[in-house]
């Protein structure tokens, strides 16, 4: 039997049995039952079981609110592990406050709190308690796991800045809190009389001010009996109220009968301990825990719900919302409210506190592709909040971010800050300080000296500037995928400047966009190293992972074309010779040379292990590929192999990516491409048409309007396009504007079994690229 569950918002859901054909996906019998919530779909699990050597996501449990200036996650591993939650781990060491991106930037201002009984233990090993997933509950908006070792069940709920813990304590004279403050510098002060312990934490792996501080606030619902304090080396100071060091922490505790609940109030600042304060008394209040924990669900469920999906399958929608959940995480809200109301924000920057917006713990080289193209269609508002948090960044530091956590860090290429500044202007934000914008774009595509962090700016930009490329034997490393970006960002600043009528950039980066062609080896058909006298590089091989490139080969970064497929198509010959180039991708043995790294990297081993040949999808570059047959008039291959991908390597279990999930941008690969469409291009105002997952799906965008996207006759077999029709009209192009879907309206496609060899794929099919354009 089949069942249709239906999201409406409010949402409710509808059992649609179809007791007739099994083949009829039509609705028989429709009973409306009691309301649903969509959070009960997300699983925070999905990519937890991931390693440094291989990576299924690489994502904690955060149970947080959507963007929230603070995460709270359980921690299995040490201090310090950028992998804090491993799900095959069997010990917890306490639940954390948490900044982390990504395992690989690890984390900064992060605190802890545990439970114990029995013995007084607050050394993170010996404290550590086993548990089991059978026992623990992980939601966006609520965590609890059983302490087997101390009868102890520990629970917490979010707010942005906020969050309420629950401690269940069996019968003993021996209950202790711990709250660890963790190394690299902190604090701790009991206050007994208000049931406080409040201090800061200054862990952090870069990117900080010397002034840098997350100052913290906890408030008991209990008198405490006990009062301890620890400091560097776990040395207990009993009877102490307060520690400073290198390491500290506190450890309170009392008597309690069995099922006696413990609530704990919890805030932080990084502009003040009086703003933690303040953040906790705005934030919670009296809320009791159950009131926090349905404030969190309803902003979820908000956000959620803003994407209605119809459809029979509960595994793609436990997937699906298991992985926006994941896109409206980062970046993360970088900014607080003063006591009159008004937003300011710490500066990771200079150390100030300053008015205005600041977002962060975002790696622009991964979410230039898909997550901040999602914010330009479903979350305009947020984006220009963002944007002026850009803008922020440059008066503040001088330079835009390109990876930022919190301040600016040395990690990645590229100028994808201009993309997405670009993208977003062009896509109708424009109440944003764009002239200070526009130079930030500018400097950065033409200026050298003074970059704080190798990411910031453009390394070898004068080479760039002078040759067209940035050289292979001039002792910067990946050195073509540098130029490919660049080429991109190029092309964007070149729409932009024609936008604001700019002309004379516009030409002169325009130019600047075609800068690719440099790269492109006739002989070979790839993108290669150049040398500086404009010699290729030797010896070549085209499954080198890494020296020219970033975290792929010349096979994933040959398709860095983004803005001028038509370009690279006349490059390699053709339309069937560039659909003989995809095709050999995917079919070709998964072979690599992993020479330059010395070892095999987690991502080459992802590549590796999924049987799709030379393809890459655990790592950003290659992320669009599947896309691109659309733009040689063989769209059935896109709608194939799109479809593949999503059934092949995404679930909503912990091993549930293939890869590194990255700030939402291989989860926002997932939305897109479930939806039937993906930006290959940010900066044009087309989203290039796949394989739509769903029966159908709505999109609710805050301009009020709805656009729907129907698959009639949809299943795992029927994954191709047969026809579609755009508001009731034949619709033949393998593209929808944005524009079209801001306006509302419907599309819908007739899947088949079998591909339509003549749908959409005529020249007026194909979408955008600068060449054809022209």
């Amino acid at each position: 039997m089949n069942y249709k569950i239906i999201f409406t918002i409010p949402a409710l859901l509808l059992l649609t049995a179809c007791s007739a054909s099994k083949d009829s996906k039509e609705a028989e019998l429709v009973a409306v039952a009691p309301s649903v919530d969509l959070v009960d779909y997300v699983n925070p699990l999905m990519g937890t079981d991931s390693k440094f050597s291989l990576s299924n996501g690489n994502t904690y449990p955060a149970i947080a609110t959507p963007w929230a200036m603070n995460f709270w996650t359980p921690m299995t591993a040490p201090i310090g592990d950028g992998w804090t939650y491993k799900y095959n781990d069997d010990q917890i060491r306490g639940i954390k406050q948490t900044h982390q991106p990504s395992p690989w930037l690890n984390d900064y201002g992060a605190f802890a709190l545990m439970a114990v009984t029995g013995e007084m233990k607050f050394n993170q090993d010996e404290r550590a308690s086993w548990f089991s997933h059978k026992a623990e509950q992980a939601s966006p908006d609520y965590y609890s796991v059983y302490l087997a070792s101390y009868d102890v069940t520990a629970e917490v709920t979010p707010t942005e800045r906020a969050a309420q813990f629950r401690f269940t304590f069996p019968d003993t004279d021996n209950a202790y809190i711990i709250l660890d403050a963790f190394d690299k510098g902190s604090m701790v002060k009991i206050i007994p009389e208000e049931r406080k312990i409040i201090g800061y934490a200054r862990n952090n792996h870069g990117g900080v001010p010397d002034n840098f501080h997350n100052y913290f606030v906890a408030e008991f619902d209990k008198d405490f009996e006990i009062n301890h304090t620890w400091t560097d080396e776990y040395q207990l100071n009993t009877d102490a109220f307060q520690s400073t060091g290198e390491h500290v922490g506190a450890v309170i505790g009392f008597k309690t009968k069995r099922g006696e609940k413990v609530t704990v109030k919890v805030a932080s600042s990084f502009i003040s301990p009086e703003q933690a304060q303040l953040n906790l008394d705005r934030e919670i209040g009296q809320d009791s825990f159950s009131a926090t924990r349905q404030k969190a669900n309803q902003h979820w469920q908000q956000e959620l719900s803003r994407i209605e999906i119809q459809d029979n399958d509960k595994d793609n929608l436990r997937t699906f919302y298991s992985a926006l959940y994941r896109v409206l995480l980062f970046p993360r809200k970088f900014y607080e409210y003063n006591q009159a109301g008004e937003v300011v924000h710490y500066s990771p920057y200079n150390g100030e506190v300053l008015p205005g917006y600041m977002f962060t713990d975002n790696g622009f080289w991964d979410t230039f592709r898909a997550v901040f193209p999602f914010f330009t269609l479903m979350y305009p508002e947020l984006d220009e909040q963002i944007m002026e948090g850009l803008a922020n960044t440059y008066k503040e530091s001088g330079w835009l971010p390109e990876w930022a956590s919190p301040g600016h860090r040395g990690v990645m290429i590229g100028s994808n800050s201009a993309v997405n500044i670009a993208d977003a202007y062009l896509k109708g934000i424009t109440d944003i300080d764009i002239d200070t914008l526009y130079d930030a774009i500018i400097k950065n595509a033409q200026v050298e000296e003074g970059r704080p962090v190798s990411s910031v700016g453009r390394e070898g930009v004068d080479y760039y500037n002078k040759l067209g490329y940035v050289p292979y034997d001039v002792g910067i490393h990946e050195n073509a995928a540098r130029t490919l970006e660049y080429a991109f960002a190029d092309f964007n600043i070149y729409r932009l400047a024609e936008r604001l009528g700019k002309t004379e950039d516009a030409a002169k980066y325009k130019q600047k966009a075609l800068n690719y062609q440099h790269l492109f080896d006739k002989e070979s058909g790839w993108m290669r190293g150049k040398n500086e006298d404009g010699s290729f590089q030797t010896p070549f091989n085209p499954l080198k992972w890494g020296d020219a490139f970033t975290e792929g080969n010349s096979l994933h970064y040959t398709w860095s074309v983004f803005h001028d497929i038509a370009g690279l198509k006349d490059l390699m010959g053709g339309d069937q010779a560039f659909v003989n180039k995809l095709d050999s991708v995917f079919s070709m043995p998964p072979t690599f040379d992993d020479s330059y790294y010395g070892f095999t990297i987690h991502e080459i081993r992802e590549m590796q292990i999924v049987n799709m040949g030379n393809y890459a999808h655990g790592n950003q570059p290659i992320q669009h590929m599947s896309y691109l047959y659309n733009y040689a008039g063989q769209p059935w291959k896109t709608q194939y192999h799109v479809r593949n991908i999503m059934d092949k390597l995404y679930s909503a279990t912990p091993d549930g990516y293939c890869g590194d999930e990255d700030n939402g941008q291989t989860s926002a690969w997932y939305v897109f491409s479930a939806l039937g469409f993906y930006p290959v291009a940010p900066g044009s105002d087309e989203y290039v048409l796949g394989s739509p997952l769903f029966d159908k799906a709505t999109l609710h965008l805050q301009n009020g309007e709805r656009f729907t996207v129907k698959g009639n006759n949809n299943s795992k077999d029927n994954v191709y396009v047969n026809g579609a029709k755009l508001n009731g009209k034949t619709f033949d192009k393998t593209f929808l504007s944005h524009q079209q879907i801001q306006q509302g309206g419907e599309i819908s496609f007739d899947m088949s079994s079998q591909p339509n060899t003549s749908w959409a794929t005529s020249k007026e099919a194909v979408p955008y690229s600068m060449s054809s354009a022209d």
